[in-house]
Protein backbone atom coordinates (compact mmCIF):
# COMPACT_ATOMS: atom_id res chain seq x y z
CA UNK A 1 0.00 0.00 0.00
CA UNK A 2 1.59 3.06 -1.07
CA UNK A 3 2.08 6.31 1.25
CA UNK A 4 -0.45 8.35 -0.49
CA UNK A 5 -3.28 5.61 -0.03
CA UNK A 6 -2.91 5.40 3.62
CA UNK A 7 -3.01 8.82 4.11
CA UNK A 8 -6.10 8.84 2.28
CA UNK A 9 -7.71 6.33 3.57
CA UNK A 10 -6.53 8.13 7.28
CA UNK A 11 -7.79 11.26 6.37
CA UNK A 12 -11.36 9.65 5.88
CA UNK A 13 -11.36 8.73 9.65
CA UNK A 14 -10.60 12.26 10.87
CA UNK A 15 -13.33 14.70 12.28
CA UNK A 16 -16.38 14.50 14.48
CA UNK A 17 -17.37 10.92 15.01
CA UNK A 18 -20.72 11.96 14.64
CA UNK A 19 -20.22 13.00 11.32
CA UNK A 20 -18.29 10.06 10.24
CA UNK A 21 -21.16 7.65 11.02
CA UNK A 22 -23.52 9.70 9.52
CA UNK A 23 -21.54 9.79 6.45
CA UNK A 24 -21.09 6.30 6.68
CA UNK A 25 -24.84 5.80 7.17
CA UNK A 26 -25.26 7.37 4.05
CA UNK A 27 -23.02 6.19 1.76
CA UNK A 28 -24.19 2.35 2.84
CA UNK A 29 -27.95 3.42 2.85
CA UNK A 30 -27.45 4.76 -0.86
CA UNK A 31 -25.68 1.66 -2.04
CA UNK A 32 -28.63 -0.49 -0.73
CA UNK A 33 -30.95 1.83 -2.60
CA UNK A 34 -29.27 0.85 -5.45
CA UNK A 35 -29.05 -2.98 -4.66
CA UNK A 36 -32.60 -2.96 -4.05
CA UNK A 37 -33.34 -1.50 -7.45
CA UNK A 38 -30.84 -3.93 -9.08
CA UNK A 39 -32.92 -6.57 -7.49
CA UNK A 40 -36.30 -5.42 -8.29
CA UNK A 41 -36.35 -3.78 -11.17
CA UNK A 42 -37.58 -1.24 -12.93
CA UNK A 43 -39.88 -0.38 -10.03
CA UNK A 44 -38.17 -1.50 -7.25
CA UNK A 45 -40.94 -2.91 -5.82
CA UNK A 46 -40.71 -6.43 -4.70
CA UNK A 47 -43.52 -9.06 -5.68
CA UNK A 48 -44.23 -12.81 -5.54
CA UNK A 49 -44.07 -15.40 -7.81
CA UNK A 50 -46.45 -17.47 -9.09
CA UNK A 51 -47.01 -20.97 -8.28
CA UNK A 52 -47.58 -23.88 -10.28
CA UNK A 53 -50.32 -25.96 -10.20
CA UNK A 54 -48.86 -28.49 -7.76
CA UNK A 55 -47.87 -25.78 -5.81
CA UNK A 56 -51.88 -24.08 -5.69
CA UNK A 57 -53.27 -27.33 -5.55
CA UNK A 58 -51.40 -28.63 -1.96
CA UNK A 59 -51.55 -25.01 -0.47
CA UNK A 60 -55.42 -25.34 -1.23
CA UNK A 61 -55.94 -29.00 -0.30
CA UNK A 62 -57.12 -30.57 -3.52
CA UNK A 63 -55.01 -32.87 -6.07
CA UNK A 64 -53.47 -31.51 -9.13
CA UNK A 65 -56.07 -33.08 -11.60
CA UNK A 66 -58.94 -31.54 -9.27
CA UNK A 67 -57.46 -28.19 -9.82
CA UNK A 68 -57.51 -28.73 -13.94
CA UNK A 69 -60.85 -29.67 -13.88
CA UNK A 70 -61.94 -26.98 -12.29
CA UNK A 71 -59.74 -24.63 -14.88
CA UNK A 72 -61.24 -26.93 -17.74
CA UNK A 73 -64.72 -26.11 -16.72
CA UNK A 74 -64.06 -21.91 -15.93
CA UNK A 75 -64.56 -22.46 -12.27
CA UNK A 76 -62.90 -20.14 -10.46
CA UNK A 77 -59.75 -17.74 -11.72
CA UNK A 78 -58.17 -18.43 -14.93
CA UNK A 79 -54.40 -19.37 -14.62
CA UNK A 80 -52.03 -17.72 -16.47
CA UNK A 81 -50.06 -20.24 -18.88
CA UNK A 82 -46.51 -20.18 -19.29
CA UNK A 83 -43.97 -21.79 -21.26
CA UNK A 84 -44.68 -25.85 -22.32
CA UNK A 85 -48.42 -25.33 -21.41
CA UNK A 86 -47.84 -25.16 -17.61
CA UNK A 87 -50.93 -23.32 -16.06
CA UNK A 88 -49.41 -21.00 -12.95
CA UNK A 89 -51.68 -19.91 -10.21
CA UNK A 90 -51.00 -16.39 -8.22
CA UNK A 91 -51.82 -16.55 -4.45
CA UNK A 92 -54.82 -13.96 -5.18
CA UNK A 93 -55.60 -16.60 -7.87
CA UNK A 94 -55.21 -19.39 -5.20
CA UNK A 95 -57.52 -17.28 -2.06
CA UNK A 96 -60.28 -16.84 -4.70
CA UNK A 97 -60.23 -21.01 -5.50
CA UNK A 98 -60.46 -21.20 -1.39
CA UNK A 99 -63.51 -18.89 -1.17
CA UNK A 100 -65.12 -20.30 -4.39
CA UNK A 101 -64.35 -23.86 -3.00
CA UNK A 102 -65.74 -23.02 0.50
CA UNK A 103 -68.86 -21.27 -1.16
CA UNK A 104 -70.34 -24.70 -2.30
CA UNK A 105 -70.92 -25.71 1.37
CA UNK A 106 -70.09 -28.81 2.99
CA UNK A 107 -68.12 -30.75 5.32
CA UNK A 108 -64.97 -29.09 4.00
CA UNK A 109 -65.77 -25.68 3.48
CA UNK A 110 -63.93 -24.61 6.86
CA UNK A 111 -61.31 -26.61 5.59
CA UNK A 112 -60.82 -24.59 2.04
CA UNK A 113 -61.39 -21.03 3.81
CA UNK A 114 -59.82 -21.04 7.22
CA UNK A 115 -60.28 -17.80 8.65
CA UNK A 116 -61.68 -17.37 12.35
CA UNK A 117 -65.29 -17.64 12.79
CA UNK A 118 -67.48 -15.21 14.33
CA UNK A 119 -66.91 -15.62 18.22
CA UNK A 120 -63.06 -16.33 17.26
CA UNK A 121 -61.08 -13.80 18.71
CA UNK A 122 -58.02 -12.09 16.94
CA UNK A 123 -54.63 -13.82 17.74
CA UNK A 124 -51.85 -11.63 18.54
CA UNK A 125 -48.07 -13.49 18.50
CA UNK A 126 -45.40 -11.72 20.10
CA UNK A 127 -41.98 -12.89 18.58
CA UNK A 128 -39.64 -12.10 21.54
CA UNK A 129 -36.34 -12.98 22.52
CA UNK A 130 -33.39 -10.37 25.15
CA UNK A 131 -30.86 -11.28 22.76
CA UNK A 132 -30.31 -10.16 19.40
CA UNK A 133 -29.09 -12.83 16.65
CA UNK A 134 -31.95 -15.84 17.71
CA UNK A 135 -33.57 -15.95 14.69
CA UNK A 136 -36.64 -13.53 15.88
CA UNK A 137 -37.14 -11.34 12.68
CA UNK A 138 -36.48 -14.41 10.45
CA UNK A 139 -38.82 -16.81 11.90
CA UNK A 140 -41.69 -13.34 11.96
CA UNK A 141 -41.26 -12.49 8.35
CA UNK A 142 -41.78 -16.66 7.74
CA UNK A 143 -44.65 -17.04 10.18
CA UNK A 144 -46.22 -14.30 9.05
CA UNK A 145 -45.74 -15.68 4.88
CA UNK A 146 -46.91 -19.09 6.06
CA UNK A 147 -50.14 -17.85 7.56
CA UNK A 148 -50.79 -15.36 4.28
CA UNK A 149 -50.05 -18.56 2.44
CA UNK A 150 -52.78 -20.70 4.22
CA UNK A 151 -55.36 -18.35 3.48
CA UNK A 152 -55.31 -16.15 6.54
CA UNK A 153 -55.39 -12.77 6.91
CA UNK A 154 -52.82 -11.77 8.36
CA UNK A 155 -50.90 -8.34 9.92
CA UNK A 156 -47.00 -7.75 10.13
CA UNK A 157 -46.00 -5.65 12.30
CA UNK A 158 -42.43 -4.50 12.68
CA UNK A 159 -42.03 -2.81 16.34
CA UNK A 160 -38.02 -2.92 15.71
CA UNK A 161 -36.48 0.37 15.25
CA UNK A 162 -33.62 -1.46 13.44
CA UNK A 163 -36.78 -2.83 10.98
CA UNK A 164 -35.15 -5.73 9.70
CA UNK A 165 -38.86 -7.30 9.15
CA UNK A 166 -39.64 -4.06 6.49
CA UNK A 167 -36.17 -4.87 4.82
CA UNK A 168 -37.39 -7.98 4.31
CA UNK A 169 -40.13 -7.11 2.51
CA UNK A 170 -38.95 -4.97 0.26
CA UNK A 171 -38.58 -1.59 2.51
CA UNK A 172 -35.68 0.88 3.05
CA UNK A 173 -36.74 2.64 6.36
CA UNK A 174 -34.59 5.95 6.27
CA UNK A 175 -35.63 6.29 2.44
CA UNK A 176 -39.41 4.93 2.03
CA UNK A 177 -40.77 6.06 5.47
CA UNK A 178 -41.26 9.06 6.82
CA UNK A 179 -43.27 10.49 10.15
CA UNK A 180 -46.09 8.57 11.41
CA UNK A 181 -45.57 5.58 9.07
CA UNK A 182 -44.61 3.28 11.58
CA UNK A 183 -46.61 1.88 14.70
CA UNK A 184 -45.72 5.46 16.96
CA UNK A 185 -48.05 7.31 14.83
CA UNK A 186 -50.61 5.03 16.56
CA UNK A 187 -49.25 5.11 20.23
CA UNK A 188 -47.80 8.43 20.55
CA UNK A 189 -49.17 10.52 23.49
CA UNK A 190 -49.36 13.86 21.67
CA UNK A 191 -51.83 15.18 19.27
CA UNK A 192 -50.33 14.25 16.04
CA UNK A 193 -51.54 10.20 16.92
CA UNK A 194 -52.99 8.89 13.57
CA UNK A 195 -55.24 6.02 13.40
CA UNK A 196 -53.40 2.74 12.91
CA UNK A 197 -55.22 1.82 8.96
CA UNK A 198 -53.84 4.96 7.84
CA UNK A 199 -50.34 3.51 8.68
CA UNK A 200 -50.91 -0.22 7.57
CA UNK A 201 -49.78 -0.93 3.83
CA UNK A 202 -50.38 -4.08 2.12
CA UNK A 203 -47.56 -6.50 0.48
CA UNK A 204 -47.01 -8.25 -2.28
CA UNK A 205 -48.48 -11.36 -0.46
CA UNK A 206 -52.24 -11.51 -0.85
CA UNK A 207 -54.25 -11.15 2.39
CA UNK A 208 -51.17 -10.23 4.28
CA UNK A 209 -50.41 -6.26 5.11
CA UNK A 210 -47.69 -4.97 7.41
CA UNK A 211 -47.00 -2.20 9.62
CA UNK A 212 -43.38 -1.26 9.07
CA UNK A 213 -40.95 0.05 11.15
CA UNK A 214 -38.04 2.52 11.25
CA UNK A 215 -35.82 4.60 14.11
CA UNK A 216 -38.99 6.52 14.58
CA UNK A 217 -40.18 3.64 17.30
CA UNK A 218 -37.49 4.86 19.73
CA UNK A 219 -39.71 7.52 20.27
CA UNK A 220 -41.74 5.66 22.00
CA UNK A 221 -39.17 4.78 25.04
CA UNK A 222 -38.05 8.46 25.05
CA UNK A 223 -41.63 9.71 25.56
CA UNK A 224 -43.12 7.30 27.72
CA UNK A 225 -41.17 8.11 30.68
CA UNK A 226 -41.59 11.84 30.41
CA UNK A 227 -45.19 11.06 30.03
CA UNK A 228 -45.09 8.93 33.69
CA UNK A 229 -43.70 11.60 34.98
CA UNK A 230 -45.61 14.40 34.01
CA UNK A 231 -49.29 12.28 34.19
CA UNK A 232 -48.60 9.77 37.35
CA UNK A 233 -49.78 6.20 36.50
CA UNK A 234 -53.07 7.38 35.42
CA UNK A 235 -55.76 4.76 34.09
CA UNK A 236 -58.15 3.71 30.93
CA UNK A 237 -56.17 5.10 28.15
CA UNK A 238 -52.96 6.85 29.47
CA UNK A 239 -51.84 3.12 31.00
CA UNK A 240 -48.45 3.06 28.03
CA UNK A 241 -48.23 -0.58 28.07
CA UNK A 242 -52.69 -0.24 27.00
CA UNK A 243 -51.91 1.36 23.96
CA UNK A 244 -50.39 -1.19 21.49
CA UNK A 245 -53.24 -3.20 22.28
CA UNK A 246 -56.01 -0.28 21.76
CA UNK A 247 -54.25 0.21 18.19
CA UNK A 248 -54.58 -3.11 16.82
CA UNK A 249 -58.14 -3.24 18.23
CA UNK A 250 -59.55 -0.50 15.91
CA UNK A 251 -58.49 -3.12 12.64
CA UNK A 252 -59.95 -6.31 14.56
CA UNK A 253 -62.27 -7.22 12.27
CA UNK A 254 -59.82 -6.94 9.21
CA UNK A 255 -57.55 -9.88 10.40
CA UNK A 256 -57.20 -13.27 11.81
CA UNK A 257 -53.65 -13.25 12.82
CA UNK A 258 -51.36 -10.00 13.93
CA UNK A 259 -47.70 -11.19 14.15
CA UNK A 260 -45.61 -8.43 16.30
CA UNK A 261 -41.74 -8.63 15.81
CA UNK A 262 -40.36 -7.17 19.02
CA UNK A 263 -37.18 -5.49 19.72
CA UNK A 264 -34.46 -7.25 21.14
CA UNK A 265 -35.03 -5.56 23.95
CA UNK A 266 -37.20 -5.33 27.26
CA UNK A 267 -38.08 -1.81 27.16
CA UNK A 268 -41.62 -0.21 26.97
CA UNK A 269 -42.38 -1.15 23.26
CA UNK A 270 -41.78 -4.53 23.72
CA UNK A 271 -43.72 -4.55 27.24
CA UNK A 272 -47.14 -3.20 25.22
CA UNK A 273 -46.13 -5.98 22.98
CA UNK A 274 -46.73 -8.47 25.25
CA UNK A 275 -49.63 -7.15 26.80
CA UNK A 276 -51.42 -6.80 23.40
CA UNK A 277 -50.70 -10.78 22.54
CA UNK A 278 -52.49 -13.72 23.11
CA UNK A 279 -49.86 -15.82 22.61
CA UNK A 280 -46.29 -16.11 22.73
CA UNK A 281 -42.72 -17.40 21.04
CA UNK A 282 -39.37 -16.59 22.55
CA UNK A 283 -36.63 -18.17 20.24
CA UNK A 284 -34.01 -19.03 21.95
CA UNK A 285 -30.28 -19.93 19.99
CA UNK A 286 -28.97 -23.62 21.40
CA UNK A 287 -26.18 -21.75 22.99
CA UNK A 288 -24.64 -22.01 26.15
CA UNK A 289 -24.93 -18.04 26.27
CA UNK A 290 -28.05 -17.60 24.76
CA UNK A 291 -29.77 -19.86 27.17
CA UNK A 292 -28.19 -17.79 30.40
CA UNK A 293 -28.73 -14.66 28.52
CA UNK A 294 -32.80 -16.02 28.34
CA UNK A 295 -32.51 -16.87 31.66
CA UNK A 296 -32.37 -13.09 32.82
CA UNK A 297 -34.53 -12.46 29.98
CA UNK A 298 -37.56 -13.92 31.74
CA UNK A 299 -36.58 -12.76 35.14
CA UNK A 300 -36.86 -9.69 33.99
CA UNK A 301 -40.14 -9.93 32.05
CA UNK A 302 -41.85 -12.42 34.90
CA UNK A 303 -40.99 -8.56 37.15
CA UNK A 304 -42.19 -6.11 34.69
CA UNK A 305 -45.40 -8.14 33.78
CA UNK A 306 -45.85 -8.06 37.60
CA UNK A 307 -45.91 -4.76 37.77
CA UNK A 308 -48.22 -4.56 34.76
CA UNK A 309 -50.55 -6.98 36.50
CA UNK A 310 -51.08 -5.34 39.38
CA UNK A 311 -51.45 -2.00 37.80
CA UNK A 312 -54.53 -3.66 35.72
CA UNK A 313 -53.38 -4.54 32.80
CA UNK A 314 -54.52 -8.25 31.55
CA UNK A 315 -51.69 -10.89 30.82
CA UNK A 316 -53.98 -13.68 29.29
CA UNK A 317 -51.81 -16.43 26.78
CA UNK A 318 -53.46 -18.78 24.78
CA UNK A 319 -49.95 -20.21 24.86
CA UNK A 320 -46.30 -19.46 25.67
CA UNK A 321 -43.62 -21.85 22.97
CA UNK A 322 -39.72 -21.58 22.77
CA UNK A 323 -38.45 -22.30 19.58
CA UNK A 324 -35.52 -23.38 18.55
CA UNK A 325 -33.71 -21.72 16.34
CA UNK A 326 -30.56 -21.83 14.10
CA UNK A 327 -30.33 -25.39 15.17
CA UNK A 328 -27.61 -27.80 13.72
CA UNK A 329 -28.54 -31.38 14.25
CA UNK A 330 -24.90 -32.57 14.03
CA UNK A 331 -23.78 -30.12 16.32
CA UNK A 332 -23.35 -32.11 19.78
CA UNK A 333 -23.36 -29.04 22.23
CA UNK A 334 -26.42 -27.68 20.28
CA UNK A 335 -28.16 -31.11 20.47
CA UNK A 336 -27.17 -31.47 24.29
CA UNK A 337 -28.68 -28.09 24.75
CA UNK A 338 -31.82 -28.60 22.71
CA UNK A 339 -32.17 -31.56 25.34
CA UNK A 340 -31.65 -29.36 28.38
CA UNK A 341 -34.24 -27.20 27.48
CA UNK A 342 -37.24 -29.90 26.34
CA UNK A 343 -36.36 -31.68 30.04
CA UNK A 344 -36.89 -28.15 31.99
CA UNK A 345 -39.86 -27.12 29.50
CA UNK A 346 -41.49 -30.20 28.26
CA UNK A 347 -43.86 -29.40 25.58
CA UNK A 348 -43.62 -25.63 26.21
CA UNK A 349 -40.72 -26.26 23.60
CA UNK A 350 -41.89 -26.53 20.06
CA UNK A 351 -41.31 -29.67 18.88
CA UNK A 352 -40.26 -28.65 15.60
CA UNK A 353 -36.62 -26.27 15.45
CA UNK A 354 -35.91 -23.68 13.14
CA UNK A 355 -33.01 -25.16 11.04
CA UNK A 356 -29.95 -23.39 10.50
CA UNK A 357 -29.43 -23.39 6.50
CA UNK A 358 -27.57 -21.54 3.65
CA UNK A 359 -30.96 -22.26 1.34
CA UNK A 360 -32.33 -19.32 4.35
CA UNK A 361 -29.31 -16.98 4.18
CA UNK A 362 -28.75 -17.43 0.91
CA UNK A 363 -32.51 -15.88 0.36
CA UNK A 364 -31.90 -13.21 2.19
CA UNK A 365 -28.86 -12.17 0.37
CA UNK A 366 -31.65 -10.67 -2.04
CA UNK A 367 -33.96 -10.24 0.58
CA UNK A 368 -36.45 -12.72 0.05
CA UNK A 369 -37.97 -15.77 2.50
CA UNK A 370 -37.79 -19.03 1.53
CA UNK A 371 -41.16 -19.01 0.71
CA UNK A 372 -40.37 -16.20 -1.82
CA UNK A 373 -37.89 -18.03 -4.04
CA UNK A 374 -38.16 -21.03 -6.17
CA UNK A 375 -36.97 -23.90 -5.48
CA UNK A 376 -35.24 -24.30 -9.23
CA UNK A 377 -32.19 -21.61 -7.66
CA UNK A 378 -30.95 -23.65 -4.99
CA UNK A 379 -29.41 -27.24 -4.10
CA UNK A 380 -32.68 -29.25 -4.28
CA UNK A 381 -32.12 -31.38 -1.59
CA UNK A 382 -30.56 -28.11 0.94
CA UNK A 383 -33.88 -26.12 -0.34
CA UNK A 384 -36.33 -28.91 0.49
CA UNK A 385 -34.52 -29.68 3.78
CA UNK A 386 -34.79 -26.47 4.89
CA UNK A 387 -38.33 -25.52 3.72
CA UNK A 388 -40.01 -28.88 5.37
CA UNK A 389 -38.42 -27.86 8.65
CA UNK A 390 -39.47 -24.47 8.32
CA UNK A 391 -42.70 -25.37 7.19
CA UNK A 392 -42.97 -28.05 10.29
CA UNK A 393 -42.63 -25.15 12.63
CA UNK A 394 -44.82 -23.24 10.95
CA UNK A 395 -47.50 -25.78 11.25
CA UNK A 396 -47.07 -26.59 14.74
CA UNK A 397 -47.56 -22.64 15.56
CA UNK A 398 -50.88 -22.47 13.36
CA UNK A 399 -52.41 -26.12 15.34
CA UNK A 400 -51.68 -23.62 18.56
CA UNK A 401 -53.56 -20.98 17.03
CA UNK A 402 -56.65 -23.47 15.67
CA UNK A 403 -56.74 -25.36 19.38
CA UNK A 404 -56.96 -21.40 20.77
CA UNK A 405 -60.05 -21.11 18.87
CA UNK A 406 -61.28 -24.32 19.99
CA UNK A 407 -61.15 -26.27 16.87
CA UNK A 408 -59.57 -29.65 16.30
CA UNK A 409 -56.21 -29.29 13.99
Amino acid sequence: MTLEVQTAQHAVVQGPADRQIAADAERLSAELAKLRGRLFPPSAMKTLRPFTSGEAARLIGVTDGYLRQLSISGEGPSPEVGAGGRRLYSLADVNALRAHLAGQGGAKARHYLRRRQPGEHLQVVAITNFKGGSGKTTTSAHLAQYLALQGYRTLAIDLDPQASLSALFGYQPELDLSGNDTLYGAIRYDDERVELSSIIRPTYFDGLDLVPGNLELQEFEHTTPQHLAARGQGAGQELFFARVQQAISTVEANYDVVVIDCPPQLGYLTLSALCAATSVIVTVHPQMLDVASMSQFLFMTSDLLAVVREAGGELNFDFLRYLITRYEPNDGPQTQISGFLRTQFGDRVLTAPMLKSTAVSDAGLSKQTLYEVGRENFNRATYDRAYEALTAVNAEIEALLIQSWGRKP
